[in-house]
């Protein structure tokens, strides 16, 4: 499933949207400021030299950048990693997270604290903002190889909940009650 949940930060590429079947799915996931970004013109079997990807990275300063494979004869400690991604957990900064091949979902919380999740596959790129809680998993093909962006060196510190005393988290909860009025 490839959605767009908000207007692509930039406008350096053609978005395409494809809605879900539930209206009120997109509604929640509107609110939670999370998305999901999909264009045809992003080529995830050539990332390496992928223009769209190139503009994405320069005008959202994503300077750093590295992939993660997860498989269990991939990754070391792969229970270990598997069990604290899927940990309800949020960061100090963004995550941001493009699908260069295989599967999984990401859950993020909504407004009155449920569960969305979210299906992410080849091409899918997502922005999870600071503050949010969320978690990650693969589906039954145990495999995703993802690019990992950040906006300067990486911050790889996971806050599992409760977490709510940290800034990031007070500003997000602060544009959750904005965005409800």
């Amino acid at each position: 499933m490839l959605l767009l949940l908000c207007p692509p930060p930039i406008n350096v590429c053609s978005w395409t949207p494809v809605v879900p079947d539930e209206k009120a799915v997109v509604e929640r996931l509107v609110q939670t400021a999370a998305f999901l970004l999909a264009s045809p013109n992003l080529d995830a079997d050539n990332y390496e030299t992928d223009p769209c990807l190139k503009k994405i990275r320069e005008a959202e300063n994503y300077s750093w950048m590295d992939i993660i494979t997860i498989q269990k004869d991939k990754l070391p400690n792969y229970e270990e990693k598997i069990k604290t991604f899927y940990e309800e957990h949020l960061h100090l900064d963004d995550e941001i997270r493009y699908i260069l091949d295989g599967s999984g979902y990401f859950d993020v919380r909504d407004k009155d604290d449920k569960w969305i999740r979210i299906f992410m596959e080849k091409g899918d790129m997502i922005t999870l903002p600071a503050g949010i809680y969320h978690r990650f998993t693969l589906d039954e093909n145990n495999y995703v190889k993802a690019m990992r962006l950040f906006v300067g060196e990486p911050v790889w510190t996971a806050y599992n909940r409760p977490a709510d005393h940290f800034p990031a988290r007070e500003q997000y909860l602060k544009f959750l009650a904005e965005a409800a009025q």
